[in-house]
Formats: C-alpha cells, sequence, structure tokens
C-alpha cells in the first residue's frame, strides 16, 4: 500500500549560513557558507518535528565555482561560464567529488559528507541528493574519477555533430561565441558543443544555460531524433558508474534533474541496474510534459514525479486570485480536474508549493502572505497519498526578496550566490543559543508571526503523517457534490474525504472530511456526504463521534457526536486560515 512521506528540501550551501548580512554577489571570504556540519543533530530532530521523513540535500555534488581551491589539488574554473559568484549547484565539475565550500576540512570533504549522512540515517531520516544526468559544466574537469573510469570527452570524434560513442554534441567548425554575455570574451571552445538546455547554436544567449554542455544519450537531434542505443552509447555506462558510485555511499534516493531531457530508455536500464543492487533507492523525476508521464513511470521505472504543471500550478493561481494577484480565473472546483486527469498516477506525483526554481509563496511575486497559502498547502499535503515537499524557509515564511547576486530580486531564494536565508539563520542561531545555553525553545530568533506559521505547519504535517487515512488511505471528492449545496461555494472552496480503510465491514472505521476556504471568508462550510460515498466506503448510517483535528488532542472528552445519513449535510468549523480537518469516527 502506498504511504505519503515529507520531503525537506536544504540547499546546504544557503541553509546553514547564518550571516544575515550579506553583501549581492558577495565572495565566500566575505559572506560565508553553510556547512555539512550546519545540519547538527538538533537541526534534525526539529525536522522530525516537521514529520519530515527525507532530507534532500541540493548542492552536494561538486559543481564550478568563482572560489579557487587550487591549494587543495582542485583547478580553478574559468569565470566566464559560470553563472554568480557561487556557480550553479546544477553545473557539475566533478560527478566523483562534494564541493569542497561544503567541508570544514577541504581535504576531508568527502568523509564529512559521509558523516552527515551517517547522522541523518541515526536521526531516523533518509538521503536524497540530486542526479544531473542531462548536462554537465563547461569546465568539467575531475580530479576524482575512480582508475579505471573514462574520463567525460575523453576520446570523442570533434569532426562530427553526432555520434553514439561521443559523450557530447559538436558544432564542427564552429567556435563557442559568448560575446553576447561577455564583453571580452577570453574563454575558448573549438569547436563549440551543445549547451545543456538543447540549444544548438555556438551562440548561446543569456537566458540559455550557458555554463553546461548536453550529454549524448544516442539521439540524434539533427535528423529528426533518431535513436541510436544499439550497441549501448558510451554516456550511458559512465552514467551508471556515478549513479552506483553515489549509491554506495548510502544516499536513499535521487531527485533527477530534468529527467525528460534525458531518454526514457536510458532510465529504463540505468533505474533497473541501480535497483538490482540497491533496491531500497527510490528515484523522483523532474518530468513537465503531462504527456511523458505514463512513460516515466511505467517505462522509464521512475517512482515519482514533479506535479508541477498540474496540482502546483492550478493551486497557485487559485490563492493568488484571493491574494489579488491572480493572471487569471480558476474555480477550486478545477482542482478536481487535477487529480482525475492522472488516474492512479497520482499517488506517484511530488507536490510541493515551492523548490528552488519555484518563486517563495510569501514573495511579492507570489501571494505575499504565507498565511494566504494554508488551504493551498492543506489540499497539497493532504489530497491523496502522494509525498509531499517542503523547501527549507518556507515553513517560516522565507520571502526570498534579496538581491542576493546574479539573479536579482526574483522572488526566489538564489541558488548561484553565497547568501543566506535570514528567517533560517535567525533559527539556527537561536537553535545553537539553545544548544549551548539551554534554553526552552529553539525557534527563539523567529518573529511571532514566523512562529506561529512553523507551528501551524508542524500541526499539518503531523496530521498528513500521524492519520493512517491521510498518510495511506483512499480518497472521496466531494466537490461534485456540493455545488448546489447552501452555505458551500464551489468557486471558493475544496472538499474531499480520506478512509483509513476502505471498509467498515466490522462496523467501526474512520473517515476524515477536509476543507479548503481559499477565501478565507467562511466561519463554517455545510458539506453534502453523498449516498454514493456510503454505499462506495460502505458505510453505515448513524452515529459518529466528530474530532477536529485542528483543535484537539484526540481528548474523547473534546468529542463531539453526529449522526449521519445518506446526502446528509454536515456543517464543519472552518478555523482563521481556512481550513477544515475533522474525524469521523465509528
Amino acid at each position: 500500500m502506498a504511504s505519503k512521506f515529507i520531503i525537506y528540501q536544504l540547499l546546504l550551501r544557503v541553509f546553514g549560513n547564518t550571516n544575515e548580512n550579506c553583501v549581492p554577489g558577495g565572495s565566500l571570504q566575505l559572506n560565508g557558507t553553510g556547512k555539512f556540519s550546519s545540519v547538527t543533530g538538533s537541526v534534525l530532530h526539529s525536522l522530525k518535528r516537521l514529520a519530515v521523513t527525507h532530507v534532500w540535500y541540493t548542492g552536494v555534488i561538486e559543481h564550478v565555482t568563482k572560489t579557487s581551491f587550487e591549494q587543495f589539488g582542485i583547478a580553478a574554473d574559468n569565470p566566464e561560464v559560470i553563472k554568480g559568484e557561487a556557480g550553479s549547484p546544477y553545473a557539475i565539475k566533478d560527478y566523483y567529488d562534494v564541493n569542497p565550500y561544503l567541508a570544514d576540512s577541504a581535504e576531508d570533504r568527502m568523509d564529512e559528507f559521509c558523516a552527515l549522512v551517517k547522522r541523518t540515517h541515526l536521526s531516523g531520516l533518509k538521503v536524497i541528493i540530486d542526479f544531473i544526468p542531462n548536462h554537465l559544466a563547461r569546465g568539467y574537469n575531475s580530479d576524482s574519477t575512480p582508475s579505471g573510469v573514462e574520463h567525460f570527452g575523453c576520446g570523442d570524434d570533434v569532426s562530427v555533430s553526432f555520434s553514439p560513442q561521443n559523450n557530447f554534441y559538436y558544432l564542427p567548425g564552429q567556435a563557442l561565441d559568448l560575446s553576447g554575455i561577455i564583453q571580452g570574451q577570453k574563454y575558448l571552445e573549438q569547436p563549440a558543443r551543445a549547451t545543456g538546455n538543447d540549444c544548438f547554436s555556438a551562440s548561446p544567449g543569456r537566458n540559455d544555460w550557458y555554463e553546461t554542455v548536453k550529454l549524448n544519450y544516442g539521439v540524434d537531434y539533427a535528423n529528426g531524433g533518431a535513436k541510436h542505443f544499439e550497441p549501448r552509447p558510451k554516456t550511458w555506462g559512465m552514467m551508471l558508474d556515478v549513479l552506483l558510485f553515489w549509491a554506495s555511499k548510502g544516499v536513499d534516493g535521487f531527485r533527477c534533474d530534468m529527467a525528460e531531457m534525458v531518454p526514457v530508455e536510458f532510465w529504463n536500464w540505468a533505474i533497473g541496474e541501480v535497483k538490482r543492487q540497491y533496491p531500497h533507492i527510490i528515484f523522483i523525476a523532474e518530468v513537465y510534459n503531462p504527456q511523458q508521464y505514463g512513460s516515466y513511470l511505467n517505462i522509464g521505472g521512475f517512482d515519482y514525479l514533479y506535479d508541477k504543471v498540474g496540482l502546483y500550478d492550478n493551486l497557485k493561481v487559485i490563492t493568488q486570485r484571493f491574494a489579488g494577484k491572480a493572471p487569471w480565473f480558476s474555480p477550486a472546483s478545477s482542482i478536481t480536474g487535477n487529480w482525475q486527469s492522472l488516474g492512479d498516477m497520482q499517488h506517484s506525483m511530488l507536490n510541493f508549493l515551492e523548490n528552488h526554481d519555484e518563486q517563495r509563496v510569501a514573495s511579492d511575486f507570489n501571494i505575499g502572505d504565507p498565511f494566504k497559502a494554508i488551504p493551498e498547502l492543506t489540499v497539497s499535503l493532504m489530497l491523496n497519498t502522494a509525498p509531499f515537499m517542503l523547501y527549507f524557509g518556507q515553513e517560516f515564511g522565507e520571502r526570498g526578496m534579496l538581491a542576493e547576486g546574479f539573479s536579482g530580486v526574483d522572488g526566489r531564494t538564489s541558488i548561484f550566490d553565497y547568501c543566506s536565508a535570514p528567517s533560517v539563520a535567525r533559527w539556527l542561531k537561536a537553535l545553537e543559543c539553545r544548544d549551548c545555553q539551554g534554553q526552552n525553545s529553539g525557534e527563539t530568533g523567529l518573529s511571532a508571526s514566523e512562529k506561529g506559521l512553523y507551528e501551524l505547519y508542524c500541526k499539518l504535517m503531523q496530521i498528513a503523517m500521524g492519520e493512517k487515512a491521510i498518510r495511506e488511505g483512499a480518497t472521496y471528492d466531494l466537490e461534485y457534490a456540493n455545488f448546489d449545496t447552501f452555505g458551500f461555494h464551489s468557486d471558493n472552496c475544496f472538499a474531499f474525504a480520506r478512509m483509513a480503510d476502505n471498509t467498515f465491514a466490522n462496523g467501526s472505521g474512520e473517515v476524515i472530511l477536509i476543507a479548503a476556504d481559499f477565501s478565507q471568508a467562511s466561519k463554517s462550510l455545510h458539506i453534502k456526504l453523498p449516498r454514493h460515498m456510503f454505499d462506495f466506503w460502505n458505510m453505515p448510517e448513524g452515529e459518529y463521534s466528530a474530532e477536529n483535528l485542528m483543535e484537539t488532542n484526540g481528548n474523547l472528552s473534546e468529542q463531539k457526536r453526529v449522526c449521519l445519513g445518506y446526502d446528509a449535510t454536515v456543517e464543519l468549523p472552518v478555523d482563521r486560515y481556512g481550513i477544515a480537518i475533522i474525524k469521523l469516527k465509528r
């Protein structure tokens, strides 16, 4: 049976940086950085209070940066093909090493990473890291490739644009031209290689992934995308080696960057090979084309896919409407179409409100007030058994409105710069203070509003993971039965039920009713429970105990009795954030 889990995405460089006065575009020496050691036992314990089960450590594998580590035997990178002072964690410099700036001792960087993995496991949490298969940095320069493993690009025939035994795509007779991006370009690449975002031009633009080079998996894009998979392309085996290397370090899963830009046939083979040796490892794909979902799940072998263009996008628009920022109207009832279009695949989607690519909920570019996102959060978290992901600082209302450097003010926390997330920095310093001085609260560095949001997130996450009906149960969409129900507004409200065990055969069972009012204007909602729900779940009519999970701790004295019948209407009290979560138990 599918069971929900919760991922906490943590960009190590930024998460652990407690400098609240970072200079935009500042150096490592000036602004500082987070470390592997920043994720202490206390931090991990706090994540467990959020009901987190997996930690996605973003930015682990060594990438190009403008910071020099030549004193440690690491070749310097060319700054012309690096975005930001710190560089993108997705412009990989060495698939077999970790970032030296994340270590307290650069010489011991891999040992420190392995210690983090062990520390996370001892806390009862699992570890996810990125796997970046589609592209690597233009300045790729591995000094840690295991003996006997070929280097990328070694032996490529650069006289041809495509060969299945080349690692890269080439533009013979053309030099890389970055003059539209860099004045006085000194970086030389002859012949030019195709850029990571499928830009097969020698003159990529600023918005292209010009700092990266696309890897060749045997697809000839110049000839209609013809596939050359027999014999197996060289890149396939080399990337499998990378996966197995990190699996051997004890990671529990891979978030696969831009997975749909890599042929599904590779995934079918590589995932199968990894799981033969490490059956517990999960694979999460960043895929944005719904037409490809079935292929990447059923053929590719992925366990989970991003639900970005469906549920995420729609919930964002619905929420923005009531914050006065929606570009168009989308009724709450449209959420039904999001899960119906997926069918059984809905349980294999990864739901989220934030990640490193998306604008912060609390940013001026999104909704501004993070409390207005509570209905959105509740639906995304509790609609089905799909896993849910938190982005670090989301639980505090981090705004992402600082001009950290390369990206400017865009509502995101920069992935290109040495910077900090102010709310997280304050929380970490308070947590450290508690550990040193025995204070009672690890959240003393937060404002009252931030504390309130954090506690609300803890409550909702704990309900989602603590209630079997939400964690593992079936879903019944109540929206269709309530278009005409007095006291329910389908433009503003969405309601559904979750059931712990899909049977009342023994005369007992429980159902949780969940409603979200995106307008946050209602004090109660009237919801009809259709006869079909009773019949579908074999629910008997009669008396049930009713427990408001947002207000009680499961004390029987706090529970009420309600009588339920076919097509009966029940009144659900809605809290000030616009949600109702009521457990009905027989």
